[in-house]
Protein backbone atom coordinates (compact mmCIF):
# COMPACT_ATOMS: atom_id res chain seq x y z
CA UNK A 1 0.00 0.00 0.00
CA UNK A 2 1.57 3.56 -1.05
CA UNK A 3 2.35 5.27 1.75
CA UNK A 4 0.90 9.13 2.07
CA UNK A 5 3.24 11.74 0.43
CA UNK A 6 2.16 14.49 2.81
CA UNK A 7 1.92 13.84 6.06
CA UNK A 8 1.78 16.06 9.92
CA UNK A 9 4.81 15.30 12.37
CA UNK A 10 4.12 16.71 15.44
CA UNK A 11 6.97 15.90 18.78
CA UNK A 12 4.29 13.75 20.05
CA UNK A 13 3.96 11.69 16.29
CA UNK A 14 8.17 12.09 16.33
CA UNK A 15 8.49 10.68 19.63
CA UNK A 16 5.90 7.91 18.92
CA UNK A 17 8.02 6.61 15.69
CA UNK A 18 10.98 7.06 17.27
CA UNK A 19 9.96 4.17 20.36
CA UNK A 20 9.74 2.05 17.35
CA UNK A 21 13.07 2.27 15.78
CA UNK A 22 15.56 -0.71 15.63
CA UNK A 23 18.87 0.51 13.99
CA UNK A 24 19.08 4.36 14.09
CA UNK A 25 17.50 7.23 14.22
CA UNK A 26 18.88 10.65 13.16
CA UNK A 27 17.75 13.72 13.57
CA UNK A 28 18.47 17.21 12.92
CA UNK A 29 16.77 20.47 13.29
CA UNK A 30 16.73 23.69 15.18
CA UNK A 31 15.53 22.50 18.58
CA UNK A 32 14.38 19.72 20.24
CA UNK A 33 10.92 19.02 22.67
CA UNK A 34 10.56 16.97 25.75
CA UNK A 35 9.00 14.28 24.39
CA UNK A 36 11.34 13.35 21.36
CA UNK A 37 14.10 13.89 23.65
CA UNK A 38 12.27 11.24 25.94
CA UNK A 39 11.70 9.27 23.48
CA UNK A 40 15.51 9.09 22.52
CA UNK A 41 16.62 8.76 25.78
CA UNK A 42 14.11 5.46 26.57
CA UNK A 43 15.26 4.32 22.85
CA UNK A 44 19.36 3.96 24.26
CA UNK A 45 18.34 2.49 27.27
CA UNK A 46 16.37 -0.33 25.60
CA UNK A 47 18.25 -0.80 22.31
CA UNK A 48 21.99 -1.83 22.67
CA UNK A 49 24.38 -0.20 19.85
CA UNK A 50 21.33 2.06 18.08
CA UNK A 51 22.50 4.65 15.89
CA UNK A 52 21.75 7.56 17.12
CA UNK A 53 22.73 11.14 15.65
CA UNK A 54 21.04 14.38 17.08
CA UNK A 55 21.91 17.95 15.52
CA UNK A 56 20.39 21.34 16.71
CA UNK A 57 20.74 25.03 16.75
CA UNK A 58 21.37 25.22 20.38
CA UNK A 59 21.07 28.85 21.07
CA UNK A 60 19.02 31.29 23.48
CA UNK A 61 17.14 32.84 20.54
CA UNK A 62 16.25 29.52 19.49
CA UNK A 63 14.44 28.42 22.68
CA UNK A 64 13.08 31.58 23.26
CA UNK A 65 11.04 31.12 19.70
CA UNK A 66 10.19 27.58 20.85
CA UNK A 67 11.63 25.71 18.48
CA UNK A 68 12.75 23.37 21.70
CA UNK A 69 14.02 23.12 24.82
CA UNK A 70 16.70 23.68 27.32
CA UNK A 71 15.32 20.40 29.47
CA UNK A 72 15.06 18.59 26.35
CA UNK A 73 18.82 18.92 26.21
CA UNK A 74 19.79 17.93 29.48
CA UNK A 75 17.18 14.75 28.68
CA UNK A 76 19.88 13.89 25.66
CA UNK A 77 22.77 14.78 27.90
CA UNK A 78 22.06 12.90 30.71
CA UNK A 79 20.77 9.69 28.81
CA UNK A 80 24.69 10.32 27.40
CA UNK A 81 23.26 11.10 24.01
CA UNK A 82 25.46 14.27 22.67
CA UNK A 83 23.85 16.47 20.30
CA UNK A 84 25.84 18.22 18.05
CA UNK A 85 25.57 22.20 17.35
CA UNK A 86 24.88 23.65 13.95
CA UNK A 87 24.09 27.13 13.57
CA UNK A 88 21.57 28.68 11.92
CA UNK A 89 19.88 25.41 10.98
CA UNK A 90 15.99 25.87 10.84
CA UNK A 91 14.82 22.72 8.44
CA UNK A 92 14.07 19.32 9.68
CA UNK A 93 15.15 15.87 9.15
CA UNK A 94 13.54 13.03 11.36
CA UNK A 95 15.02 9.28 9.81
CA UNK A 96 14.10 6.23 11.93
CA UNK A 97 15.41 2.97 10.20
CA UNK A 98 14.79 2.96 6.38
CA UNK A 99 12.33 5.75 6.54
CA UNK A 100 12.91 9.52 6.80
CA UNK A 101 11.05 12.38 6.47
CA UNK A 102 12.19 16.19 5.70
CA UNK A 103 9.11 18.37 7.65
CA UNK A 104 8.42 22.29 8.76
CA UNK A 105 9.83 22.30 12.51
CA UNK A 106 7.41 24.62 14.57
CA UNK A 107 8.37 27.87 16.68
CA UNK A 108 5.63 27.46 19.40
CA UNK A 109 6.41 31.49 20.10
CA UNK A 110 4.26 31.54 17.07
CA UNK A 111 1.83 28.65 16.88
CA UNK A 112 1.20 25.35 17.94
CA UNK A 113 1.79 22.22 16.55
CA UNK A 114 0.12 20.54 14.17
CA UNK A 115 -1.43 17.66 15.43
CA UNK A 116 -3.90 15.52 12.14
CA UNK A 117 -2.96 15.34 8.56
CA UNK A 118 -5.01 17.75 7.97
CA UNK A 119 -2.23 20.16 8.72
CA UNK A 120 0.87 18.40 7.03
CA UNK A 121 4.14 19.95 7.78
CA UNK A 122 6.26 16.83 6.55
CA UNK A 123 7.30 15.24 3.38
CA UNK A 124 8.18 11.69 2.96
CA UNK A 125 11.63 10.77 1.58
CA UNK A 126 12.28 8.14 -0.99
CA UNK A 127 14.65 5.08 -0.20
CA UNK A 128 17.40 7.15 -2.25
CA UNK A 129 17.22 10.77 -0.19
CA UNK A 130 17.32 8.33 2.95
CA UNK A 131 20.81 6.90 2.00
CA UNK A 132 21.76 10.36 0.80
CA UNK A 133 20.75 12.16 3.65
CA UNK A 134 22.27 9.79 6.08
CA UNK A 135 25.69 9.42 4.75
CA UNK A 136 26.03 13.46 5.14
CA UNK A 137 24.16 13.88 8.42
CA UNK A 138 25.52 10.78 10.11
CA UNK A 139 28.45 9.67 10.55
CA UNK A 140 27.94 5.88 11.90
CA UNK A 141 25.76 5.37 8.73
CA UNK A 142 28.31 6.84 6.71
CA UNK A 143 30.96 4.44 8.24
CA UNK A 144 28.69 1.59 7.92
CA UNK A 145 28.12 2.39 4.11
CA UNK A 146 31.74 2.93 3.31
CA UNK A 147 32.36 -0.80 4.86
CA UNK A 148 29.26 -2.09 3.14
CA UNK A 149 30.80 -0.84 -0.69
CA UNK A 150 30.76 -3.18 -3.25
CA UNK A 151 33.95 -1.53 -4.52
CA UNK A 152 36.96 0.26 -4.02
CA UNK A 153 35.60 2.95 -6.68
CA UNK A 154 32.20 3.13 -4.49
CA UNK A 155 34.31 2.83 -1.20
CA UNK A 156 36.39 6.44 -2.10
CA UNK A 157 33.18 8.04 -3.40
CA UNK A 158 31.20 7.54 -0.27
CA UNK A 159 34.65 8.84 1.84
CA UNK A 160 34.76 11.90 -0.33
CA UNK A 161 31.02 13.02 0.58
CA UNK A 162 31.47 15.98 3.01
CA UNK A 163 29.22 15.79 6.56
CA UNK A 164 26.75 18.55 6.37
CA UNK A 165 26.07 18.98 9.55
CA UNK A 166 28.82 19.92 12.53
CA UNK A 167 30.76 17.07 13.68
CA UNK A 168 31.32 19.35 17.26
CA UNK A 169 29.39 18.60 20.25
CA UNK A 170 27.71 21.29 21.85
CA UNK A 171 30.85 22.47 24.19
CA UNK A 172 30.06 22.66 28.17
CA UNK A 173 30.68 26.47 28.35
CA UNK A 174 28.03 27.06 25.56
CA UNK A 175 25.71 24.95 27.49
CA UNK A 176 26.51 26.61 30.36
CA UNK A 177 26.02 30.05 28.87
CA UNK A 178 22.69 29.53 27.18
CA UNK A 179 21.62 27.38 30.64
CA UNK A 180 22.25 30.58 32.59
CA UNK A 181 20.39 33.24 30.13
CA UNK A 182 17.74 30.94 30.19
CA UNK A 183 17.93 30.94 33.78
CA UNK A 184 18.02 34.53 34.28
CA UNK A 185 15.14 35.27 32.20
CA UNK A 186 12.72 32.22 31.16
CA UNK A 187 11.18 31.94 27.83
CA UNK A 188 7.54 33.21 28.03
CA UNK A 189 4.93 30.22 28.38
CA UNK A 190 4.03 30.08 24.51
CA UNK A 191 0.68 29.49 24.75
CA UNK A 192 -0.25 32.40 26.86
CA UNK A 193 2.03 34.35 24.44
CA UNK A 194 -0.01 33.06 21.39
CA UNK A 195 -3.25 33.77 22.92
CA UNK A 196 -2.45 37.33 23.35
CA UNK A 197 -1.59 37.37 20.12
CA UNK A 198 -5.29 36.88 18.76
CA UNK A 199 -6.35 39.68 20.15
CA UNK A 200 -3.49 42.04 19.83
CA UNK A 201 -4.14 42.59 16.26
CA UNK A 202 -7.94 43.92 17.20
CA UNK A 203 -7.18 46.22 20.94
CA UNK A 204 -5.03 48.31 22.62
CA UNK A 205 -5.11 49.59 25.80
CA UNK A 206 -4.75 54.23 25.46
CA UNK A 207 -4.60 56.65 28.20
CA UNK A 208 -5.42 60.34 26.63
CA UNK A 209 -4.33 63.19 28.77
CA UNK A 210 -4.77 66.90 28.59
CA UNK A 211 -2.93 68.92 30.85
CA UNK A 212 -1.94 72.30 31.51
CA UNK A 213 -4.10 73.62 29.04
CA UNK A 214 -6.31 74.74 32.20
CA UNK A 215 -5.08 78.36 33.47
CA UNK A 216 -8.86 79.11 34.60
CA UNK A 217 -8.63 76.44 37.26
CA UNK A 218 -5.17 77.97 38.65
CA UNK A 219 -5.61 80.03 42.22
CA UNK A 220 -3.20 81.36 44.70
CA UNK A 221 -3.52 81.15 48.05
CA UNK A 222 -3.38 84.64 49.80
CA UNK A 223 -0.54 84.80 52.16
CA UNK A 224 -2.09 84.70 56.21
CA UNK A 225 0.19 87.72 56.16
CA UNK A 226 -2.56 89.52 54.01
CA UNK A 227 -5.36 87.27 55.12
CA UNK A 228 -5.10 88.42 58.97
CA UNK A 229 -5.62 92.35 58.07
CA UNK A 230 -9.49 91.14 57.04
CA UNK A 231 -11.68 90.75 53.98
CA UNK A 232 -14.52 92.73 52.42
CA UNK A 233 -18.03 92.23 51.46
CA UNK A 234 -17.59 92.99 47.27
CA UNK A 235 -14.83 90.20 47.48
CA UNK A 236 -16.57 87.81 49.74
CA UNK A 237 -16.72 84.28 47.96
CA UNK A 238 -14.04 85.11 45.79
CA UNK A 239 -10.78 86.02 48.08
CA UNK A 240 -11.07 84.20 51.09
CA UNK A 241 -7.89 81.56 51.37
CA UNK A 242 -7.10 81.83 47.78
CA UNK A 243 -7.55 83.35 44.66
CA UNK A 244 -9.26 82.91 41.21
CA UNK A 245 -6.40 83.80 38.65
CA UNK A 246 -8.75 83.92 35.89
CA UNK A 247 -12.58 84.52 35.43
CA UNK A 248 -13.81 81.33 34.55
CA UNK A 249 -15.96 82.86 31.17
CA UNK A 250 -12.72 84.10 30.13
CA UNK A 251 -11.58 83.85 26.76
CA UNK A 252 -8.41 82.04 27.75
CA UNK A 253 -10.75 78.66 29.54
CA UNK A 254 -9.98 75.83 27.88
CA UNK A 255 -13.15 74.06 28.28
CA UNK A 256 -13.42 74.00 24.07
CA UNK A 257 -10.26 72.12 23.96
CA UNK A 258 -11.89 69.79 27.09
CA UNK A 259 -15.09 69.06 25.65
CA UNK A 260 -13.49 68.18 22.04
CA UNK A 261 -11.20 65.57 24.24
CA UNK A 262 -14.20 64.43 26.16
CA UNK A 263 -16.09 63.71 22.44
CA UNK A 264 -12.62 61.79 20.78
CA UNK A 265 -12.35 60.00 24.07
CA UNK A 266 -16.42 59.05 23.46
CA UNK A 267 -15.88 58.26 20.02
CA UNK A 268 -12.61 56.27 19.65
CA UNK A 269 -11.74 54.87 23.40
CA UNK A 270 -14.84 53.18 24.87
CA UNK A 271 -14.05 52.12 28.52
CA UNK A 272 -14.35 49.01 29.58
CA UNK A 273 -14.97 49.24 33.19
CA UNK A 274 -12.35 50.88 35.95
CA UNK A 275 -10.61 47.27 36.35
CA UNK A 276 -9.54 47.59 32.28
CA UNK A 277 -9.76 51.39 31.82
CA UNK A 278 -9.95 52.43 27.96
CA UNK A 279 -9.09 50.86 24.51
CA UNK A 280 -9.36 51.56 20.75
CA UNK A 281 -9.72 49.48 17.92
CA UNK A 282 -5.93 49.65 16.01
CA UNK A 283 -8.43 49.40 12.89
CA UNK A 284 -9.86 53.06 13.92
CA UNK A 285 -6.25 53.31 15.61
CA UNK A 286 -5.10 55.81 12.74
CA UNK A 287 -8.22 58.19 13.35
CA UNK A 288 -8.06 58.59 16.35
CA UNK A 289 -4.65 60.04 15.61
CA UNK A 290 -5.63 62.12 13.08
CA UNK A 291 -7.97 63.46 15.60
CA UNK A 292 -5.52 63.97 18.00
CA UNK A 293 -3.11 65.69 16.47
CA UNK A 294 -5.65 68.45 14.89
CA UNK A 295 -6.77 69.01 18.57
CA UNK A 296 -2.81 69.31 19.48
CA UNK A 297 -2.57 71.98 16.40
CA UNK A 298 -5.62 73.67 18.50
CA UNK A 299 -3.91 73.21 21.73
CA UNK A 300 -0.69 75.11 20.17
CA UNK A 301 -2.98 77.78 18.85
CA UNK A 302 -4.17 77.53 22.62
CA UNK A 303 -1.26 78.27 24.05
CA UNK A 304 -0.02 81.01 21.98
CA UNK A 305 -2.95 82.91 22.63
CA UNK A 306 -2.79 82.49 26.21
CA UNK A 307 0.78 83.56 26.31
CA UNK A 308 0.21 87.03 24.51
CA UNK A 309 -3.08 87.56 26.77
CA UNK A 310 -2.52 86.02 30.45
CA UNK A 311 0.29 88.22 31.92
CA UNK A 312 -1.97 91.07 31.34
CA UNK A 313 -4.57 89.27 32.57
CA UNK A 314 -2.35 88.25 35.72
CA UNK A 315 -1.07 91.68 36.37
CA UNK A 316 -4.69 93.02 36.80
CA UNK A 317 -5.71 89.87 39.15
CA UNK A 318 -2.48 91.18 41.14
CA UNK A 319 -3.17 94.69 41.05
CA UNK A 320 -6.56 94.14 42.37
CA UNK A 321 -5.64 92.63 45.00
CA UNK A 322 -2.82 94.95 45.79
CA UNK A 323 -5.76 97.59 45.48
CA UNK A 324 -7.63 96.00 47.91
CA UNK A 325 -5.26 95.35 50.88
CA UNK A 326 -3.47 99.01 50.42
CA UNK A 327 -6.24 100.70 52.42
CA UNK A 328 -5.77 97.99 55.01
CA UNK A 329 -2.34 98.15 55.56
CA UNK A 330 -2.11 102.29 55.49
CA UNK A 331 -4.99 101.82 58.55
CA UNK A 332 -3.17 98.72 60.30
CA UNK A 333 0.56 98.43 59.34
CA UNK A 334 1.59 94.70 60.15
CA UNK A 335 4.71 94.60 62.70
CA UNK A 336 6.44 93.07 59.93
CA UNK A 337 6.42 95.80 58.07
CA UNK A 338 6.78 98.67 60.79
CA UNK A 339 9.67 96.78 62.53
CA UNK A 340 11.39 96.91 59.60
CA UNK A 341 11.09 100.74 58.06
CA UNK A 342 12.31 103.90 60.00
CA UNK A 343 9.19 105.23 58.44
CA UNK A 344 6.37 103.81 56.44
CA UNK A 345 5.37 105.53 53.37
CA UNK A 346 2.56 104.50 50.99
CA UNK A 347 5.10 103.31 48.31
CA UNK A 348 6.88 101.09 50.95
CA UNK A 349 3.34 99.85 51.71
CA UNK A 350 2.24 99.41 47.82
CA UNK A 351 6.06 97.33 47.59
CA UNK A 352 5.30 95.18 50.82
CA UNK A 353 2.23 93.86 49.06
CA UNK A 354 3.79 93.03 46.32
CA UNK A 355 6.46 91.19 47.83
CA UNK A 356 3.79 89.41 49.81
CA UNK A 357 2.00 88.39 46.56
CA UNK A 358 5.13 87.59 44.72
CA UNK A 359 5.71 83.98 46.17
CA UNK A 360 2.30 82.87 45.78
CA UNK A 361 1.53 84.79 41.73
CA UNK A 362 3.02 82.89 39.02
CA UNK A 363 3.97 84.18 35.55
CA UNK A 364 2.66 83.84 32.17
CA UNK A 365 5.23 81.32 31.57
CA UNK A 366 5.08 79.18 34.48
CA UNK A 367 1.62 78.19 33.53
CA UNK A 368 1.97 77.86 29.58
CA UNK A 369 4.61 75.59 29.46
CA UNK A 370 3.13 72.39 30.52
CA UNK A 371 0.25 72.31 27.97
CA UNK A 372 0.29 68.98 26.91
CA UNK A 373 -1.55 66.52 24.96
CA UNK A 374 -0.59 63.15 25.70
CA UNK A 375 -1.67 59.69 24.59
CA UNK A 376 -0.02 55.86 25.66
CA UNK A 377 -0.97 52.80 24.19
CA UNK A 378 -0.45 49.32 26.48
CA UNK A 379 -0.75 45.76 24.08
CA UNK A 380 -3.15 43.37 25.95
CA UNK A 381 -1.64 41.00 28.96
CA UNK A 382 -3.02 37.80 29.29
CA UNK A 383 -3.78 39.11 32.45
CA UNK A 384 -6.20 41.50 31.53
CA UNK A 385 -7.66 38.55 29.07
CA UNK A 386 -8.50 35.77 31.89
CA UNK A 387 -10.55 38.07 33.76
CA UNK A 388 -13.88 36.74 33.59
CA UNK A 389 -15.43 39.92 32.68
CA UNK A 390 -13.03 41.00 29.64
CA UNK A 391 -14.92 39.47 26.87
CA UNK A 392 -18.18 40.79 28.21
CA UNK A 393 -17.06 44.24 28.44
CA UNK A 394 -15.09 44.18 25.19
CA UNK A 395 -18.73 43.09 23.72
CA UNK A 396 -20.25 45.81 25.15
CA UNK A 397 -18.07 48.50 24.08
CA UNK A 398 -17.76 47.25 20.30
CA UNK A 399 -21.50 45.06 19.91
CA UNK A 400 -21.35 45.29 16.02
CA UNK A 401 -18.22 42.97 16.18
CA UNK A 402 -17.92 38.79 16.54
CA UNK A 403 -15.85 38.49 19.52
CA UNK A 404 -16.98 34.86 19.76
CA UNK A 405 -14.84 34.25 16.67
CA UNK A 406 -12.23 35.67 18.25
CA UNK A 407 -12.22 34.19 21.56
CA UNK A 408 -12.49 30.58 20.17
CA UNK A 409 -9.11 31.38 18.22
CA UNK A 410 -8.24 32.65 22.20
CA UNK A 411 -9.13 29.16 23.65
CA UNK A 412 -7.39 27.31 20.79
CA UNK A 413 -4.73 29.16 21.29
CA UNK A 414 -4.44 28.20 24.87
CA UNK A 415 -4.11 24.37 24.18
CA UNK A 416 -1.11 23.03 25.23
CA UNK A 417 0.65 20.29 23.41
CA UNK A 418 -0.24 17.19 24.18
CA UNK A 419 2.22 14.70 25.44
Amino acid sequence: MNQPLFTSLSSRRIAARISRARLRVCFAAPGIQKEVAQALAGLKSREAGIQITVSLDFDEHTLRMGYGSLAAVETLRAADIEPTHSPGLRSAVLIVDEEGWAYTPTALYLESEPQSDETPNAVRLNAEQVHEILLRLSPAAREEAIAAAGTLEEAGRLESTPLEISEIPIREDEFLKVKAAIEIAPPAKFDVVRQVRVFEPYLQYVELSLTGAAVQRHRVRIPKSLLNLGASKDLEGKLKTTFDLIERGSSLSSKALEDEMNEIRKNFTPSLGKDHGRVVLKAAKHKLTERLNELRKKLDEHQKDVESKLQTKLDESKEQVVGYYFPLVVSNPPDALVGSLLKVTEDDIRLWIEGELSAVFPTAEDLTRKMTLDERYKDVTFETLTRPDFLDSVRAAFPKIDWDKAYKEFKAAGESIQP
